[in-house]
């Protein structure tokens, strides 16, 4: 969902700086998450191709990580400057779709999903794993699932789910792995965490200046530092429960005042022009499996044979006591 060069600065929340909208050029104004605007994610990329196709201006503005979104959008409700909103996930559409803000986005796409997709007020632009990621050099024997790490000595770092998809991720990936007991896991789970942050930037940073042992992130993420960087000692800890699975995607405001340029947009986020943008930016699958395929390193990453999801509706009806159950284990 988000890499980084990890750069102090660059860790700060950003927004894309756009140039000033010509007086007989429409603007397009998308809230994402901000590791999407940044120098090192995919808003530069997105933003000229969408702007050589659309004669428009395209404003990226990053307002949090991808949970915030949500808490935005009914903050500001119909008043929202955006036409578009990028980077909710499953476990957010049902809450989402219950404010009534989104309107139908009339998209039609052959999605390569690992799931049947069938909603007409939002459309997938990408997809992944979650996972905890680990150095090889530090820790030669990962955990193989959630008890085996409760019963290490190891250090992670994990997300806010209040704040962060990645975090409610997983909040679901425990619940979904061990219903009746995640309340147990959690407890246990308390002692190995180092710090919850709020956001996917602080605590991917934490791990990589070596404060932490492992952290949430996704299976895609060893990717990045592969081919980016020449560095293949960062790995994904395959978990035998199974791995809570990640589908990001975007929606159209109802009360924008541009439904055909956003609707054009939300074309272009399923177009080829788009998707082969987001394996080496966003780092994650692509909704739609680009022309030249993945980028060569993606077929070295684990790809769990157990994929978990709720359901949109369902993640909505469990998030509270979910959410309860992981306040009352990390405040003890």
């Amino acid at each position: 969902m988000r890499y980084p060069t990890l750069a102090a600065g660059l860790l700060a929340a950003t927004a894309l700086a756009a140039p000033p909208a010509q007086a007989d050029q429409p603007e397009l104004i998308v809230y994402t998450y901000d590791s999407f605007v940044s120098d090192w994610g995919p808003g530069p990329a997105v933003t000229e191709a969408f702007e050589a196709v659309c004669d428009c201006r395209l404003n990226l503005v990053g307002v949090g990580d991808g949970a915030a979104l949500l808490a935005r959008l009914q903050l500001e409700g119909e008043r929202a400057a955006a036409d578009i909103v990028l980077g909710l996930d499953t476990n957010l559409t049902a809450r989402a779709a219950a404010t009534g803000l989104f309107a139908p986005h009339g998209v039609e796409a052959d999605l390569d999903l690992p799931v049947a997709w069938e909603d007409p007020l939002f459309l997938p632009f990408d997809w992944g794993w979650f996972a905890f990621v680990y150095d090889r050099d530090r820790v030669p024997e990962p955990p193989t699932n959630f008890r085996e790490l409760i019963d290490s000595d190891l250090s992670i770092v994990i997300q806010d789910p209040r704040s962060s998809t990645p975090g409610l991720g997983l909040m679901m990936w425990v619940e979904a792995a061990h219903g009746d007991a995640a309340a147990e896991i959690w407890q246990g789970l308390a002692p190995r965490i180092l710090t919850v942050t709020p956001g996917w930037s602080q605590a991917y940073g934490l791990f990589i200046d070596g404060e932490a042992d492992m952290v949430l992130s996704y299976t895609t993420s060893p990717a990045y530092h592969l081919i980016a960087e020449g560095d293949d000692s960062k790995a994904a800890a395959p978990f035998d429960e199974g791995h809570y699975m990640q589908i990001e995607v975007a929606g159209i405001l109802a009360s924008s005042d541009q439904p055909e340029l956003a609707r054009q947009f939300m074309a272009f986020m399923v177009s080829d022009a788009f998707q082969s943008i987001i394996p080496t930016t966003n780092w994650m699958y692509p909704a739609v499996t680009p022309e030249a395929g993945l980028p060569e390193g993606f077929e070295t990453l684990h790809r769990p044979e157990i994929s978990l999801l709720f359901p949109d509706a369902e993640a909505a009806a469990i998030r509270d006591a979910a959410l309860d159950r992981w306040r009352n284990a990390l405040a003890r």
